[in-house]
């Protein structure tokens, strides 16, 4: 039975890929910047002769065909940047790269992903169909290594019938799995404001206009925007995360910058508030004497899983873990690249569980001390074999 010899394999092959993980995780690079990991998967891949090529410079493609390959194409895919955060973790595979370190769980995709690949290029006389297997780059920086490969022909030739996607879930304890149905994760959006005057002494303000008390009022300001212009049952979140501006007591600075995010779970309501932004934005700045420069990044689309192949997937999740560790996740503000797959062909976005309380592995995605319960490495390369070699839609 296929199901029983892909677990057989993943438990086989555990250690050797939580070594790959190991090597992945101690050499992470950012986003547009994965030279070594792109030759590392490369050559992994080679290894299993299996064919790939590269996609927008460190992205890479491949095909396993299995049975009558034409009849079933479908597509698995998984990220490999990681974020400039500093790794607090003492543990032997810890990053050695200054500044950089993969806490968002992308080592663990990206591993995943190659023992899937393992798994069923073993397998491959004993499914039908072709897995089109997808390494994509710059997940984490508009505007999203996603939508490069799309536009450099990732999708097609040939064109798979859906695509899936596993993110590691610090929430959610190792051994069990969450799918949602239809839209799973918010737009995200970069707002970048520069407030400027001519400067001054901090005992005179009338002589210039106090681009910290500019700044200030526009923070607050911009919440009303959430507030009293979106529909309330429709999550949406503004929030201004950076604040740079002056550097001593007695100077009103001639310049303070702002950086925030914008996310939404309706693109209608979503370029509605852009608009509000700007024109909220650019009036009270004015109006107090200042100018303005400001710029929306439109970044990445919402996450919508296709009702037919989650569906179809959750049930298969249940036959390889059991029903009752295959749950519900929840809607979540953040953001995933990945939503650009699902504007092109049916999705599937699903979350490993990675959380191991006794082991005091509880830390957030996006956190110095990041990290999981290696034994999700089985369940996940599992998986994704399991799905990648059976789901029909």
């Amino acid at each position: 039975m296929l199901q029983q010899k892909i677990k057989a394999l993943a438990k086989k092959y555990s250690d050797e890929f939580i070594a790959v993980r190991h090597h992945l995780h101690a050499y992470p690079e950012l986003s547009y910047k994965e030279f070594e990991t792109s030759k590392f998967i490369q050559a992994k891949l080679a290894g299993l002769g299996i064919a790939y090529e590269t996609k927008a410079t460190t992205g890479i493609v491949a095909l396993i065909e299995g049975k009558n390959p034409s009849t079933r194409i479908i597509a698995l895919r998984g990220d490999m940047d990681a974020l400039p955060i500093q790794e607090e973790n003492e543990v032997a595979y810890r990053s050695v790269n200054n500044g950089v370190m993969h806490a968002c769980g992308h080592d663990v995709h990206t591993t995943c992903l190659l023992g899937a690949a393992k798994i069923l290029n073993e397998t491959k006389a004993e499914w039908e169909g072709t897995v089109k297997l997808i390494f994509q780059l710059g997940e984490e920086k508009n505007p999203g290594g996603a939508s490069l490969m799309i536009n450099e022909g990732v999708l097609e030739n040939p064109r798979p019938q859906g695509i899936l996607a596993l993110h590691v879930h610090p929430g959610l304890d190792f051994g069990k799995l969450s799918f949602r149905k239809g839209r799973v994760m918010a737009s995200a959006d970069e707002i970048y404001i520069t407030i400027k005057s001519k400067g001054g002494h901090a005992a005179a303000p009338h002589l210039t206009a106090d681009t910290i008390l500019i700044a200030s009022q526009l923070i607050v300001s911009l919440q009303q925007i959430v507030a009293r212009n979106n529909n309330p049952t429709s999550p949406s979140v503004l929030s201004i995360c950076s604040f740079q501006g002056g550097h001593t007591t007695n100077v009103i600075p001639n310049e303070v910058k702002l950086m925030g995010t914008f996310r939404a779970m309706d693109e209608t309501w979503r370029y509605r508030a852009h608009e509000l932004i700007k024109k909220q934005a650019i009036g009270l700045v004015e109006s107090m004497g200042a100018e303005i420069d400001l710029l929306i990044d439109v970044g990445y689309p919402t996450v919508d899983n296709d009702e037919k192949l989650t569906t179809e997937a959750w049930s298969l999740a249940e036959s390889y873990m059991g029903k009752e560790n295959v749950l519900e996740t929840e809607l979540r503000m953040g953001a995933e690249d990945f939503g650009f797959y699902t504007q092109q062909v049916p999705g599937c976005f699903f979350r490993l569980g990675v959380r191991n309380e006794e082991k005091g592995i509880v830390h957030n995605v996006h956190t110095p001390k990041f990290n999981i319960d290696e034994r999700a490495i089985e369940t996940g390369m599992g998986i994704m074999a399991w799905l990648g070699a059976s789901v029909n839609s």
